[in-house]
């Protein structure tokens, strides 16, 4: 996945939008003001910052060594990927999941807005 291709998909979701809040060489994909993803998308290699599930984050660190606990994140909830060392598809997944689990924090009446409850 390039650098754009990564923004695209980030910014697929209902509601994303990319903001800037850490500077200009940073990406940062929110929902509803909420954080989901974070990259510095023309880092090299390119990596991005995902929420995860504390216990699968740590058996995906495990199993994957282009998974590691989230740089300057909580490293129990979050995991840095690098791009190209994981599958397209399941970075997709991940993000996609990154992206479900900020939206399940959400108000009730946020997700529902969102078709997402």
């Amino acid at each position: 996945m390039t650098p754009a291709e990564l923004r695209a998909f980030c910014l697929s979701f209902n509601a994303a939008v990319e903001e800037f809040p850490f500077g200009a060489e940073t990406s940062v994909f929110k929902v509803l003001g909420k954080m989901f993803a974070l990259s510095a998308l023309d880092g090299r290699p390119l990596t991005v910052n995902l929420k995860c599930e504390p216990e699968l984050a740590v058996r995906l660190r495990a199993e994957h060594p282009a998974i590691t606990p989230g740089w300057h994140m909580n490293k129990r909830h979050w995991n840095t990927v690098t791009v190209d060392g994981v599958p397209a598809r399941m970075l997709r997944e991940l993000i996609e999941d990154s992206y479900d689990l900020v939206v399940a924090g959400l108000p009730r009446a946020d997700r529902l807005r969102l078709d997402r409850p």
